[in-house]
């Protein structure tokens, strides 16, 4: 029954978090409604959604998003081309759970970890 998730994020300034998810990660804003507190971004077949949170304090911020692909290299160096700042507890490595991963933090400190299976 269940068809789709669309995680829903924290952002303290839309203008910000519009920049870092289509300049940094090649997203695209969704939909042509422009609402003040909400933000969708889409890439592929994903969605994350925004909500304003202009108190938020990054630093205790425990967002997290693990989203899969099907081409982890080609997706990683294409961050390092854009100049996205990987997160340096989390480089491009393989797990002993199977999944090639690496993360980055979008501008609020939410976590955002990529991975694909890689069947160990």
């Amino acid at each position: 029954m269940l068809t789709d998730i669309n995680p829903k994020l924290p952002m303290r300034d839309k203008k910000v978090t519009r920049e870092f998810y289509m300049n940094k990660l090649g997203f695209q804003e969704f939909d042509t409604a422009d609402f003040d507190a909400y933000l969708m971004m889409t890439k592929d077949q994903i969605q994350i959604h925004f909500f304003l949170f202009k108190d938020l304090d990054p630093k205790e911020n425990y967002g997290q998003v693990y989203i899969r692909t099907d081409d982890i290299d080609r997706l990683y160096d294409s961050l390092l081309d854009s100049k996205t700042t990987i997160h340096p507890n989390g480089p491009l490595e393989i797990k002993s759970w199977g999944q090639k991963e690496f993360s980055v933090l979008d501008p609020d400190h939410s976590l955002l970890t990529f991975g694909q299976n890689i069947s160990l």
